[in-house]
């Protein structure tokens, strides 16, 4: 998008305090985000949260290679990890509620929401399953590997599948939040 996207304004505050308000919100304690450095505005963005931050150092990295940084500091008493990306800011506290208590009864499942048969993020994967994802294997290419071992859940959020890669994905998803909070107001 030629900017930082998960900074963003949505109505009142940037697209990551919506992502880190919603982690906090499930209940989540450990919270782990992988930025790059240099990116000083989204650090100071994210300084007042109860989280800690991991540094991606390559800035030609995959997905899958700030996954693997942010799993570095993981406490070692996790059972899962949940993988938020910063660009569906609209995933809800319940969705990941939901996730979190199937996880306590599937804990050796990887779990993947899906709203009207499409899936979306974010995905729990057991703390388990880390070791495959350190051996090089994308979070995709363990699902594949790992069929027997995938739920998916089917949600009423749409907020999973909603991404912010375009300006008009960014405009479709601030309509949404405003439209919301309409709601919310009316109520």
């Amino acid at each position: 998008m030629g900017r930082t996207k998960q900074l963003l304004p949505l109505v009142d505050r940037p697209a990551i305090e919506y992502c880190i308000s919603s982690i906090s919100a499930s209940g989540i304690q450990d919270i782990v985000i992988v930025l790059r450095p240099g990116n000083r505005e989204l650090l100071e963005a994210v300084i007042g949260f109860p989280l800690r931050v991991a540094f991606n150092e390559d800035p030609e990295s995959e997905m899958a290679d700030s996954v693997r940084t942010g799993l570095l500091k993981i406490r070692p008493s996790a059972t899962g990890i949940l993988i938020c990306l910063s660009d569906h800011p609209m995933v809800t506290d319940e969705t990941l509620k939901n996730l979190i208590k199937l996880h306590g009864e599937c804990p050796d499942k990887i779990l993947i929401p899906v709203y009207k048969g499409k899936k979306g993020h974010p995905t729990l994967v057991p703390a388990s399953a880390a070791g495959e994802m350190f051996s090089g294997l994308t979070l995709r290419q363990l699902i594949h590997l790992l069929p027997d071992r995938v739920n998916f859940m089917e949600v009423s959020d749409e907020g999973v599948i909603l991404d912010m890669d375009t300006m008009d994905d960014y405009r479709v998803i601030l309509e949404k939040i405003r439209t919301r909070q309409r709601h919310l107001e009316c109520q």
